[in-house]
C-alpha cells in the first residue's frame, strides 16, 4: 500500500488500532511521536473480551475479570470467526473448545448466541469486534479529550478479502471512518524501521516474525530510505497463543481425570479457571524452567495442583512451534531470497516470548541474533498510528515522506474452461498493480461470457474463494476460440480490485468492483448494527449513571452514620435516632434495589438529605458543628 497520499482526515486526529485475537491496542501520533494509549485500568493493551450479564455489557478488562463466573456469556476469539463460514473446519474445531455457543446464521455466517438481560441474543463476529473497537475508540477519546472518527485498523497479512472486508465492517459499526486496513507485519515493520530509515542508499532486508494470540504472519520487507517495500508474506490465520493454551488445558484435563477419575471437560467454569492458570503458567515458563498450576475447588470441591516443566510444555507444543518455521521458508522462497540475505529478524506478538520459538527461529537463521528492540505487544498499533498520521496529513516531515508498498496476500484470477483458475495477480504482487489476459469463448456463436473472479492458491476454482462475477454481452457470433476478450485486473493501494472485460472486435465492455458482498453484511444490516451499537452505548452510559448515583447515595448514607457516631452526646437523642432510622431505611432500600433507575435513586437520596441536612444545619447554627470539628 502506498502511504504518500493526500490527507483525508479533515483536521481531526486519526488513531491506529491493533485489533488482536486476545488483546487489542490503540495508539496516536502526537507531539512528534507515537503515544500508546493506556485504558481506564492503566493497561496499554486491552483484552478482546465482551461479556453480557443480567444488567450490563462489559468490554475489555472488566469482561475478562469475570469470565470464570460467566463463561457461557463471555465472548473472546471473535477474530477467529470474522469473515468465515460456520462450515469452516477451523470454526468447527474452535466451537468444541469455546464455552459460549456458536450457531449457523444467514448465509452460513457463524453467530454467537448469549443471554443478555434475560434474553437469548445472537451476535456476529463483526458486532463483537465492533464492541472491542468502540472500547479502543473511547480509550483514545478519553486520552485526547476529543471525539475520534478516523482510524487505521490492522489485520493479519494472510487475511483474505472476506476477512479484511468484515474487519472494515466492524469499524463502520463502531462509528469509525476506516482510512485503511493494513497488514500487521507491515505495521510492525514501520515501528521497527521508522527510526532506522536508511539514508546511505543501502537496502536493508527485514523479516517480521509475528506470532500473536490467534494468528501467525511472516513478512519480508526491504527498507530503502523512506520506502518500505513488502517483498513477500506468508503465515497461518489460525495459529497462535490460544492453540498453545489449548494444548496445556487438554493436558491438565487428562491429569485431573487420571488423578481423580473425574472428567471436567463438560464444566465451562472449571475449564475457564484452568485456562486462566494455564495462560499464567505459559508466561511464567518463558522465564523459569518449572511452574505450578493451582486452582482451588476446580471441580466438585476438589482442589487441583500440578506442576509442569518447560521441557514438558515444549514437548506438548513442539509440532506447533515447528509449524511456525514452514511459513518462514515459504516467505523466503516467494521473495526469492536466501536466509543469509536477511539483515534483521524482528519479533512481534506476545507468543514470540516463548524460548523454544526463539531458539528454533535462531537455529533456522544459523544462530543469528534476533531483534527484540521493539515491544512485541505494541509494535503493530505503533505502526498503524504512523500510517494513520500519514493518511490524515499529520506527522510532519518525519513521516510524510514514508512510502509503504504492500502486497496481495492471495493470488487473484478468473475461471477458464475446465473450472480452472487463470491467475492474473500472483500472491505477493506489490500493489497497486494492473494485469491483463486474453481469453475467448467455449462454444460456437457464443455472444456472452461470464467472468467469475476468485482468490486462492488452488488450481480448481471450486477450491478457491469466489469474490464476484459479471457477464460481458454483445460479443459478435463467431466460431469458438475466435473472439478476443481482454480481462484486466486493476488493484489500487487500498486493495480494492476492479475487473474489466472488453471484446476487442465490438468494443463492448463491462466491469466489476470487488466489494465481496458474498457472505458479507449488507448495507442495510450495517446500518441496523450501527443503530444497535448506539443503543448499547446508551445502555452502558445509563448503567454507569445508575452505579454513580447509587455510590453517591451510599457514600452520603454512611457518611451521615459516621457523623452522628463521631458527634456523640453533642446531638440530641431524638435527632440522632431520626438520622439513624433514616439512614438504616436508606441502606435497606439500597440493598433491595441493586440498580434502580438514576432518577429514583436521586429522589431517595434527596429524601434522606431532607431528614439529615436540617439537623446538621441546626447544629451548625448553634455552633456545635464547628466546636466538634
Amino acid at each position: 500500500m502506498v502511504g504518500r497520499i493526500e490527507g483525508v482526515g479533515g483536521g481531526t486526529t486519526a488513531i491506529g488500532i491493533d485489533l488482536g485475537t486476545t488483546y487489542s491496542c490503540v495508539a496516536v501520533w502526537q507531539n512528534g511521536r507515537v503515544e500508546i494509549i493506556a485504558n481506564d485500568q492503566g493497561n496499554r493493551t486491552t483484552p478482546s473480551y465482551v461479556a453480557f450479564t443480567d444488567d450490563q455489557r462489559l468490554i475489555g478488562d472488566a469482561a475478562k475479570n469475570q469470565v470464570a463466573l460467566n463463561p457461557i456469556n463471555t465472548v473472546f476469539d471473535a477474530k477467529r470467526l470474522i469473515g468465515r463460514k460456520i462450515c469452516d473446519s477451523f470454526v468447527q474445531n474452535d466451537i468444541k473448545l469455546w464455552p459460549f455457543k456458536v450457531i449457523a446464521g444467514a448465509d452460513e455466517r457463524p453467530m454467537i448466541q448469549i443471554n443478555y438481560k434475560g434474553k437469548d441474543m445472537q451476535f456476529s463476529a463483526e458486532e463483537i469486534s465492533s464492541m472491542v473497537l468502540i472500547k479502543m475508540r473511547e480509550t483514545a477519546e478519553n486520552y485526547l479529550g476529543s471525539t475520534v472518527k478516523n482510524a487505521v485498523i490492522t489485520v493479519p497479512a494472510y487475511f483474505n478479502d472476506s476477512q479484511r472486508q468484515a474487519t472494515r465492517d466492524s469499524g463502520i459499526i463502531a462509528g469509525l471512518n476506516v482510512l485503511r486496513i493494513i497488514s500487521e507485519p507491515t505495521a510492525a515493520a514501520i515501528a521497527y524501521g521508522l527510526d532506522k530509515k536508511t539514508t546511505s542508499g543501502r537496502v536493508k532486508n527485514v523479516l517480521i516474525f509475528d506470532l500473536g494470540g490467534g494468528t501467525f504472519d511472516v513478512s519480508i520487507l526491504t527498507i530503502s530510505g523512506s520506502v518500505f517495500n513488502v517483498k513477500a508474506t506468508s503465515g497461518d490465520t489460525h495459529l497462535g497463543g490460544e492453540d498453545i493454551d489449548n494444548r496445556m488445558v487438554n493436558h491438565f484435563v487428562q491429569e485431573f481425570k487420571k488423578k481423580y477419575h473425574k472428567d471436567i471437560s463438560g464444566n465451562p467454569k472449571a475449564l475457564r479457571r484452568l485456562r486462566t492458570s494455564c495462560e499464567r503458567a505459559k508466561r511464567t515458563l518463558s522465564s523459569t524452567t518449572r511452574t505450578t498450576i493451582e486452582v482451588d475447588s476446580l471441580h466438585e470441591g476438589i482442589d487441583f495442583q500440578a506442576s509442569i516443566t518447560r521441557a514438558r510444555f515444549e514437548e506438548l507444543n513442539l509440532d506447533l512451534f515447528r509449524k511456525c518455521m514452514e511459513p518462514v521458508q515459504k516467505c523466503l522462497e516467494d521473495a526469492k531470497m536466501d536466509k543469509t540475505a536477511v539483515h534483521e529478524v524482528v519479533l512481534v506478538g506476545g507468543s514470540t516470548r516463548i524460548p523454544k520459538v526463539q531458539s528454533l527461529l535462531q537455529d533456522f537463521f544459523n544462530g543469528k541474533e534476533l531483534s527484540k528492540n521493539i515491544n512485541p505487544d505494541e509494535a503493530v498499533a505503533y505502526g498503524a498510528a504512523v500510517q494513520a498520521a500519514i493518511l490524515n496529513g499529520e506527522g510532519g516531515e518525519k513521516v510524510q515522506d514514508l512510502v509503504l508498498l504492500d502486497v496481495t496476500p492471495l493470488s487473484l484470477g478468473f475461471e477458464v474452461f475446465g473450472s480452472v483458475m487463470a491467475v492474473l495477480i500472483p500472491r505477493n504482487t506489490t500493489i497497486p498493480t494492473r494485469k491483463e489476459k486474453v481469453c475467448s469463448t467455449r462454444v460456437d456463436n457464443q455472444t456472452s461470457l461470464m467472468i467469475k473472479v476468485f482468490e486462492g492458491e488452488r488450481t480448481k476454482t471450486s477450491d478457491n474463494n469466489l469474490l464476484g462475477q459479471f457477464k460481458l454481452e454483445g460479443i459478435p457470433p463467431q466460431p469458438r476460440q475466435v473472439p478476443q476478450v481482454t480481462v484486466c485486473f486493476d488493484m489500487d493501494a487500498d486493495g480494492i480490485l476492479n475487473v474489466f472485460a472488453e471484446d476487442k472486435k465490438s468494443g463492448n465492455k463491462n466491469m466489476l468492483t470487488i466489494s465481496n458482498n458474498k457472505g458479507r453484511l449488507s448495507t442495510a444490516e450495517i446500518s441496523r448494527l450501527v443503530l444497535e451499537a448506539e443503543k448499547y452505548k446508551s445502555e452502558d452510559e445509563e448503567h454507569r449513571n445508575k452505579v454513580k448515583s447509587r455510590n453517591s447515595f451510599e457514600d452520603y448514607a454512611y457518611g451521615m452514620m459516621n457523623t452522628i457516631d463521631s458527634i456523640g452526646c453533642k446531638l440530641a437523642l431524638k435527632d440522632k435516632k431520626k438520622i439513624r432510622d433514616a439512614v438504616n431505611s436508606a441502606l435497606q432500600w439500597l440493598g433491595n434495589n441493586e440498580l434502580a433507575h438514576t432518577d429514583v435513586t436521586n429522589d431517595k437520596m434527596k429524601e434522606l438529605q431532607n431528614v439529615c441536612n436540617p439537623i446538621i444545619s441546626k447544629m451548625h447554627k448553634q455552633g456545635w458543628w464547628w466546636r466538634w470539628r
